[in-house]
């Protein structure tokens, strides 16, 4: 899962190359002002209900897509965690609450709530962001821990304040930055989004959206064979530990690479030869 680029995450290369593709797209065709929406006159005056689908299509501005783009690229790691399948299950289980409750909140309850002060529902898919960073939150630990701060503590200083004690981040902590930006954006409507996409991140997390936890997509519009699905995700798992463990002793820098034949066999090994040469590893140690 800490492969860099997009290995073994297809949907999260697509949603980085279509947050910077649609953004282009609708700046070319001068078509942004369709995209956000203003209750009043969008919806109230003009009808324009088409909005309340085509509004989390693309960002309208630069920051946004920069910060996006940046935010799907660290969120992949959940498509590693869960598979493609399962992830564009969750895009598409949960998409339909994150596009219709945030315009329908705003309109017709934040908006009377603050005397129609709060009207405005910037573009983006801020929600799914906030969606896929619930799960990022739940499912994966951080690696290691570092603190910041202005001085150095001192053994003669009694009070500690922010400046000595310093504030101690994760390796966690940029990807929770990057989707920060993003609901600090466009106050408070950018806010308003990014709070329900994380509440329906958390509903999906303990299952109370209905059949979202366990519908899944078909396995061809992943790019799965039919009867060969499990096979292959046993292969790739073989093929994934292969590697690490050459890495780790050096047969992918040449080291150990004579051999000739005898060689590619002794190292073209089965998932469970594997495992068994683990045990048998740990018990000839001991």
């Amino acid at each position: 899962m800490l492969t860099s680029g997009f290995t073994n995450a297809p949907v999260s290369r697509f949603l980085v190359f279509w947050v910077v593709a649609g953004a282009l797209l609708a700046s070319l065709t001068d078509t942004r002002y369709y995209i956000h929406i203003e209750v009043v006159p969008h919806l109230w005056v003009y009808g324009q209900f088409w909005r309340l689908l085509t509004w989390q299509i693309c960002y309208t501005n630069s920051t946004e897509v920069l910060f996006a783009a940046m935010a799907f690229y660290h969120l992949r790691v959940i498509e590693r965690l869960w598979g493609t399948r399962k992830f564009a299950s969750f895009l598409l289980s949960t998409l339909p609450y994150t596009t219709l409750l945030p315009p329908l909140l705003l309109a017709l309850i934040l908006r009377p709530l603050t005397f129609n002060r709060l009207n405005h529902l910037p573009a983006g898919p801020t929600p799914l962001i906030f969606a896929l960073l619930v799960q990022y939150h739940a499912a994966i630990p951080h690696i290691y821990k570092y603190k910041i701060a202005a001085f150095a503590p001192s053994s003669t200083t009694t009070s500690s304040t922010l400046l000595t004690t310093g504030i101690t981040l994760t390796s966690k902590t940029l990807s929770y930055i990057l989707p920060a930006q993003l609901a600090l954006s466009q106050l408070p409507g950018s806010a308003v989004a990014a709070a329900v996409g994380w509440a329906v991140g958390t509903a999906y997390r303990r299952d109370l959206l209905p059949y979202a936890l366990t519908w899944r997509v078909p396995g061809w519009m992943v790019g799965e064979k039919r009867g060969e699905g499990g096979r292959e995700g046993f292969e790739g798992l073989r093929r994934r530990l292969e590697a690490e463990r050459e890495a780790g002793s050096g047969l992918a820098t040449g080291i150990l690479a004579q051999g000739g034949e005898g060689g590619q066999q002794r190292r073209r090994r089965t998932l469970g030869q594997m495992v068994v040469e683990q045990f048998r590893g740990a018990g000839g140690g001991g």
